[in-house]
């Protein structure tokens, strides 16, 4: 246990991609007593065949929040409409008030080449705004930092203009349960929505352990080729043995727009490794 409490802000385009994406690393990080803050970019409006945009914003709302109480950490849906993101300069200086206020010392995000929009704009506004959360004039109510946090890209599996680079890896075996119990809150994604947009739904369950099983399957099969594409990775950071055999990983590409990750930095922010 480290001294200082460590502060981990996720900055998502939507509801549940925190989750998707890190929800090992913020289980990790709250099981040992860390602050994680959890922020969706848009207010998940679009994201359904059947809810009407208001009334699903609402509903993923109380979802987000349901989830985070999951691992005792904190969720912020802002209001930007889901599928009409633009990195903006409103974008940009709400983000770097928020990094400013939460004061974190690793940030994750998307990178800017991903398959969609929203997530393309959140990560160009996190990496536009990664060198201004030290310059005071800028967004001047909220006072500067003197220095970057780490920032760090979540996988995706785009290879143009370049490829995901895992800087980090992590093993999450362990946290799977956990994560799915995260995922399992956003029933309108993952129950509903994600099945019937990949023409699965007729596949999933009604009965509740069933669909939690469905869930962790689903889950699973999609995060598993992951681990064979940060093979490597998983290798130096575990050994050859134990690197070998994980199944299920998240890994990370540290963002050069922020703080470096310098040997006691990565010793600071994944102790655990």
């Amino acid at each position: 246990m480290l001294n200082t409490p460590l502060r981990l802000l996720i900055l998502g385009a939507h509801p549940d991609d925190a989750e998707y994406h890190a929800g090992g690393l913020a289980t990790i990080y709250r099981q040992r007593g860390h602050t994680v803050k959890m922020i969706s970019v848009t207010d998940g409006r679009s994201g359904h065949h059947r809810y009407q945009p208001a009334e699903l914003a609402r509903v993923r709302r109380r979802e987000s929040q349901a989830a985070a109480a999951v691992i005792g950490a904190t969720y912020e849906v802002w209001e930007y409409p889901d599928g009409a993101l633009q990195p903006t300069l409103e974008v940009r200086e709400q983000i770097i008030r928020a990094i400013r206020s939460f004061q974190p010392d690793l940030v994750l995000t998307h990178r800017p080449n991903d398959y969609h929009p929203d997530h393309r704009a959140v990560g160009q506004a996190v990496q536009d705004a990664s060198y201004m959360i030290t310059v005071p004039l800028v967004a001047p109510d909220v006072p500067a930092l003197t220095r970057d946090p780490v920032v760090a890209y979540m996988p995706d599996l785009f290879t143009r203009p370049y490829a995901f680079v895992p800087d980090v890896a992590i093993d999450i075996a362990d946290q799977m349960d956990t994560i799915v119990d995260m995922l399992a809150c956003h029933q309108s994604q993952v129950f509903e929505f994600l099945p019937f947009n990949q023409r699965v739904a007729e596949q999933v369950p009604q009965e509740e352990a069933a669909r939690r099983q469905w869930l962790r399957t689903w889950y699973g099969n999609i995060i598993r080729p992951r681990a064979d594409r940060f093979r490597d990775a998983l290798v130096r950071q575990y050994g050859e043995l134990h690197g070998r055999q994980v199944a299920w990983a998240e890994a990370f590409e540290i963002s050069e727009y922020a703080a470096p990750l310098d040997d006691a930095t990565r010793e600071r922010l994944f102790w655990f490794l």
